[in-house]
């Protein structure tokens, strides 16, 4: 399908998807927002995993505050749900999704990033929350995603204070997983969706669905929800296949990642 502010390319299981508003710094309107939610709810059953990325210059620059309506109290909940069910599209969706950063990942641009499975951010990427000093407070599930990620104390400063964290300091605290030399976060990002997609389905299935799920349950609850996925994924054919293939040797063996290697060995 062609999508009026977001592309969608198919390369085999591996989906290529890219913020398609470079003129507008790729804000989010809503109809941006929509496609997203579209094109997640919507992948061919083939596809193993995707890459979320931004063409030009920039990720994301957040919310386009030239489309910021005015609405009374209902209404603008009912628009933080629409986003609300867009970015749960991708974090509760079909297939891991690895977001490539670069340059601004800003506002509801760093919600969208917070909903990705893998971030890698290359040298240029920086974050910020400007929304407490608009007047505004985050909508896009941002208040929910972002203290996981960093912790409440630090999205607070960043809300309170306007404070900016460069590329180096997103790693160190959470906003990223890796951290790549200008350039290099998209294809970066493809070589670990294509490493994502050789896991087996269900795996991925679980380490999506019931990961962030069992970190919202009672140590006893989670504990239950581990071991009933754990022995789903166990009894699973492709499971068995690839356990005896290492029983035999044929499986890959994890070893020490070498010193500026991009990508460890699969397990």
């Amino acid at each position: 399908m062609q999508y009026q502010f977001l592309t969608l390319e198919l390369q085999e299981e591996i989906a290529h998807l890219q913020l398609n508003r470079a003129g507008k710094r790729n804000a989010l309107n809503d109809g941006l927002v929509l496609e997203l939610r579209h094109a997640f709810e919507n992948l061919p059953g083939h596809v193993r995993a995707a890459v979320l990325g931004g063409r030009g210059a920039h990720f994301c620059a957040g919310l386009d505050l030239s489309e910021l309506a005015h609405r009374d109290p209902p209404q603008a909940v009912q628009h933080s749900r629409m986003w609300h069910a867009a970015l749960d599209a991708i974090q509760f969706g079909p297939v891991p999704v690895i977001a490539a950063l670069h340059g601004a990942v800003i506002g509801g641009g760093l919600e969208l990033a917070a909903a990705c499975h893998v971030r890698v951010a290359d040298a240029t990427a920086f974050y910020a929350l400007p929304e407490g000093t608009r007047g505004i407070f985050v909508g896009g599930g941002g208040s929910v995603r972002i203290p996981k990620l960093i912790g409440v104390s630090r999205m607070a400063d960043m809300m309170l204070t306007g404070r900016v964290y460069r590329a180096d300091e997103g790693e160190r605290v959470g906003f990223s997983q890796y951290l790549v030399a200008e350039g290099k976060a998209w294809s970066h990002a493809l070589l670990l969706a294509n490493q994502v997609a050789r896991n087996a389905p269900l795996t991925n299935f679980a380490v999506m669905q019931a990961l962030p799920r069992i970190a919202e349950q009672p140590a006893d609850h989670g504990l239950m929800t581990e071991a009933l996925m754990s022995a789903i994924t166990q009894s699973a054919p492709e499971a068995k296949l690839r356990v005896q293939a290492f029983l035999d040797g044929a499986g890959a063996k994890v070893r020490t990642p070498q010193a500026g290697a991009d990508i460890a060995p699969a397990a």
